[in-house]
């Protein structure tokens, strides 16, 4: 009987053990899938957005999730507002601003809103023209002009080469903002 017992007590203390483990392994995976959901969505700092040269106002007041919704650049709202890494994005309706508060990783331009033909290239492009963009696989691209923007989509290659080069070119932004 006490050798029963005490198979039983170092049971519950292995099965206590073991939850322990599992808890903390269960916090560290957690932990790191939101770490590099945050880090894998190209954001991490205000300095990365463009805002132009002076501005504090991304995609030069244009709707970012218009893009998606209405498939063509639609000037924001100067009453429409919402903050998002130390920049201020506009929208033309209320329910677009609802929507990229939710979730502002799925509507923002890829690369901060810098050129993504330039990043391709290996240059940090902030002039944009809103109407040069393109949604590829989801993801909104801005260019300086149409002819970046075609690039991007057809030159075999482009679009991977922006991927490769943007966490380089993003480590520049880090360190020197302007």
């Amino acid at each position: 009987m006490a050798l029963s017992g005490m198979f039983k007590a170092q049971g519950r203390k292995l099965i206590r053990i073991g939850l322990g483990i599992m808890n903390n392994l269960l916090f560290k995976i957690v932990t790191l899938g939101l770490v590099l959901a945050f880090n894998l969505s190209g954001y991490a700092s205000a300095g990365e957005i463009n805002t132009g040269s002076r501005g504090i106002v991304a995609i030069k007041g244009y709707g970012a999730v218009a893009y998606f919704t209405e498939q063509r650049a639609v000037r924001g709202d100067l009453t429409i507002s919402y903050e998002w890494l130390g920049a201020i994005w506009r929208f033309s309706t209320e329910k677009h601003k609802t929507l990229f508060s939710q979730n502002p990783v799925k509507y923002a331009p890829q690369y901060g809103g810098y050129c993504a033909d330039g990043i391709a290239l290996g240059e940090i492009v902030k002039t944009i023209d809103p109407e040069a963009w393109r949604i590829i696989d989801g993801k909104l691209y801005l260019n300086a002009d149409q002819e970046a923007a075609a690039e991007l989509e057809d030159v075999d290659g482009q679009l991977e080469k922006s991927v490769t080069n943007w966490p380089i070119l993003r480590a520049t932004l880090v360190e020197n903002p302007d």
